[in-house]
């Protein structure tokens, strides 16, 4: 038993709680990138659920405060369900952060993050575009719409049209863009990729698509087996819809429009199959290889487009 622990299993604070729960998480195995990175972040968004704490650390009176049975049992249960099924902690929440905007979240979409999310936080500045001419924008492959809404808000000059297959996943995605108001903004479409889109043009396309490989699908921590394969799945290589947005994006770019797309760590592998086009890697916490921007112009270059035999025959 804990230091911070009294008899009968209720810590001394809520202190003691956090580091109680930091402790049971570490002892297993799990797998974290949802959101969290590690046990000690995963204890802190399940201890804020539980205890419906607004942030934390939460100050120095609640952290001494005993938290009364009923919020150690409700932290327990959501510990042991996190441990024992290997759900990720925000599909457990219904809740999850990217940047500062907070979005719901379950098991019918991927739990969101991207590394576009900072760019648009800065409006993709320096390296892309100004932020005033943004008028028409385009998040193919939307998920829960987090990036849609984010883009939103960031271009506040936007008309923003929103694309997933999956109905299931604009559900919620209708969801968190009721809860920021942005209906009036943000359209949903289902659609395949751009098959819906028409000769709608846009001067910003984002897509945060599905690119891990089939090797790395069978291998997956359970984790990440609780979200939707066809969210993550891009085939062979992991560039099955890459190669559909590059060859189709330049029909829906206006002519200084630009794609911004996020492909994991796979700058290399993106750059052999496309010797010719002109990536742009703008820098992100994750490194210079995870997201490229182009603009139509670049798309445009004659030969281009056309991949390199040998990637084309390594995905067969």
């Amino acid at each position: 038993m804990s230091a911070a622990t009294r008899p009968g299993g209720t810590p001394a604070s809520i202190a003691g709680l956090f580091a109680q729960t930091v402790r049971a998480l570490a002892r297993v195995r799990l797998s974290y990138g949802h959101g969290t990175l590690n046990a000690q972040e995963e204890a802190i968004s399940l201890l804020m659920y539980a205890l419906r704490l607004r942030k934390w650390p939460p100050g120095d009176v609640t952290l001494q405060r005993r938290p009364t049975p009923a919020e150690t049992s409700d932290l327990h249960k959501l510990v042991q369900t996190r441990i024992q099924k290997r759900i990720p902690a925000a599909y457990l929440t219904h809740e999850a952060w990217l940047q500062n905007w907070r979005f719901y979240v379950d098991e019918r979409v991927i739990v969101p993050r991207s590394y576009i999310a900072e760019l648009l936080c800065q409006q993709l500045q320096p390296w892309l575009i100004t932020p005033q001419r943004v008028r028409r924008a385009l998040d193919l492959c939307t998920g829960s719409g987090c990036l849609a809404i984010i883009l939103a808000k960031m271009f506040p000059r936007a008309n923003v049209d929103a694309i997933d297959l999956s109905a299931p996943a604009l559900a919620v995605a209708q969801r968190n863009v009721t809860r920021y108001r942005l209906q009036k903004r943000i359209r949903l479409v289902e659609s395949d990729l751009f098959a819906s889109a028409g000769e709608k043009r846009y001067d910003l396309i984002i897509s945060n698509p599905p690119y891990v490989t089939t090797a790395v699908m069978r291998r997956l921590p359970p984790e990440y087996r609780h979200e939707p394969a066809m969210a993550l799945a891009g085939g062979n290589d992991g560039f099955d819809l890459v190669d559909t947005i590059l060859h189709d994006a330049a029909h829906h770019l206006t002519p200084n429009g630009m794609l911004v797309v996020e492909i994991g760590h796979h700058r290399k592998r993106l750059e052999a199959a496309y010797p010719r086009l002109p990536f742009i890697w703008p820098e992100t916490s994750g490194g210079d290889d995870c997201v490229f921007a182009l603009s139509r112009a670049d798309l445009l270059v004659p030969g281009a487009l056309q991949r390199r035999p040998a990637q084309r025959q390594a995905r067969q």
